[in-house]
């Protein structure tokens, strides 16, 4: 005991079991627990979205008159709204408690999917980090399972996969027709 009444061993202890975020590339450890996931939504660029929409409308047009022309096609799949593609698609978020050999306690955030049997809480793994925003730890790019042998990769939802190969496919359609069309009018 000290002069204040605590006793030294218990601050150490408590001072040893702190979450801390890790500031190195590649870490290295044992799965302690998994925390509750939540999910967390990409942010979309919006000159992204305005160049593939309006590339898209060109090739849509192009549809449009098509249809109109042969009028025997049914009309096509409803289309999404601005708000819904600007939103952006959501991935899930775990966040992931690892300690060291020297028994330091560090959260890292695990963002998309795994196979249900890839990790487990009192596996030796091998983390390769990325940082993100101050206020966030580090997300884990790759992970070694030391005690499986696995390599792993979370995968989570792109701006790309958001938006779907049907528009990504008008979208470059557009963007041909538009060239051929400049191009027609400035050999003219």
């Amino acid at each position: 005991m000290n002069g204040t009444g605590l006793s030294v061993v218990n601050m150490d202890s408590d001072l040893r079991n702190r979450v801390i975020r890790p500031t190195q590339r590649i870490l290295t450890g044992r799965v302690v627990r998994f925390m509750d996931g939540y999910s967390r939504e990409v942010r979309i660029g919006q000159p992204v979205l305005v160049a593939v929409l309006t590339a898209a409308s060109v090739a849509g047009l192009l549809v449009m008159l098509v249809r109109t022309v042969l009028s025997s096609l049914g009309g096509g799949g409803a289309r999404r709204k601005w708000k819904d593609l600007k939103k952006g698609p959501e991935f899930l978020v775990t966040p992931l408690r690892v300690r060291d050999d020297h028994g330091q306690l560090y959260e890292v955030e695990l963002h998309g999917h795994l196979p249900q049997s890839a990790v487990h809480p009192s596996d030796w793994v091998q983390l390769t980090l990325r940082p993100q925003d101050v206020d966030l730890p580090p997300r884990i790019e790759r992970i070694v399972n030391l005690t499986t042998g696995q390599l792993l990769t979370p995968r989570t939802a792109t701006v790309w996969s958001h938006l779907g190969p049907p528009l990504l496919i008008q979208a470059v359609l557009g963007a041909v027709l538009v060239l051929l069309v400049a191009t027609a009018v400035i050999l003219t």
